[in-house]
């Protein structure tokens, strides 16, 4: 009898082990589509009133071509924000909100490889090539004042602009929801996995914060799920300039910008700073 039930156990942990391979390799085989979930374009971008809005397509240096809108105020040379979005976002849809979220100042919207209109399959690198040649590109603009660019980063995008600022000097930084890496991220939806070993995108903010100076703002929810309060608040920490955290009670990753404080915040921040 005793080498029967040995025989089952063995059986049993040879099949769980199996399982567990398959789901690693899953999820190894998988990751883009956990991380990224592109979406096309859904409504027809429009300027807030008496604006402009610039439909924006250029190719990157692979060939792949990028596309968006600007947005721009009536005033001459404004400063500009750029904004990288979320995982889920077609971000030229915040085109008739950019007077409400950042004053008199133009705004950049354009899409991830893959999002939106623009072309290719999104990745870590090409993402933050892509956004350190929309930087440069920005900056080469005439209509626009190329010494008053400020980043604005939401979850994933927070990845992006803290990876452009560290490569490029913009006069301020916007943080929504920023989290230290995707391996932290993924540590914390997946305790059972290895995901250190398994995540290729790393995003790795925690890393290069240190190296920025430039002033930043750090926004967060207290009923964020997927990006831990906690990893906001010590990513802040590590910032190497000063750093502003305001912190939006009972908010949580997706509705965050819902409450007024939020834009109030950003407007705020940036009337300091940029």
């Amino acid at each position: 009898m005793r080498p029967r039930i040995a025989e089952i156990a063995k059986v049993l942990l040879l099949a769980l082990a199996a399982g567990y391979a398959g789901v690693v390799l899953l999820a190894w085989l998988g990751q883009e589509k956990l991380l990224f979930y592109p979406r096309p374009v859904s409504t027809k971008p429009a300027a807030p009133k008496g604006w402009r809005l610039e439909e924006v397509s250029f190719n990157a240096r692979d060939g792949t071509r990028l596309a968006g809108v600007l947005v721009l105020p009536p005033a001459t040379k404004p400063p500009l924000v750029i904004y990288f979005g979320g995982n889920a976002e077609e971000v030229t849809e915040y085109a008739p909100a950019a007077s409400e979220q950042y004053g008199d100042r133009a705004v950049l919207l354009v899409n991830y490889r893959g999002y939106g209109a623009s072309a290719g399959t999104p990745g870590e690198a090409a993402l933050l090539s892509d956004g350190i040649e929309l930087f440069d590109w920005a900056r080469a603009r005439g209509d626009v004042d190329s010494s008053r660019i400020a980043l604005h980063g939401r979850s994933l995008g927070g990845g992006v602009a803290v990876q452009v600022a560290a490569a490029r000097t913009p006069k301020c930084v916007v943080l929504t929801s920023p989290f230290l890496s995707a391996v932290a991220v993924a540590k914390h939806l997946y305790p059972w996995l290895p995901v250190s070993l398994l995540i290729r995108h790393r995003f790795d903010s925690a890393a290069r914060v240190p190296s920025i100076h430039v002033p930043a703002l750090f926004l967060m929810g207290t009923a964020d799920t997927l990006i831990p309060m906690k990893q906001s608040q010590d990513l802040s920490t590590l910032w190497g300039g000063p750093a502003e955290r305001v912190v939006l009670d009972g908010f949580g990753h997706n509705d965050i910008s819902v409450t007024p404080r939020y834009a109030q915040a950003i407007r705020e921040f940036l009337d300091r700073s940029l």
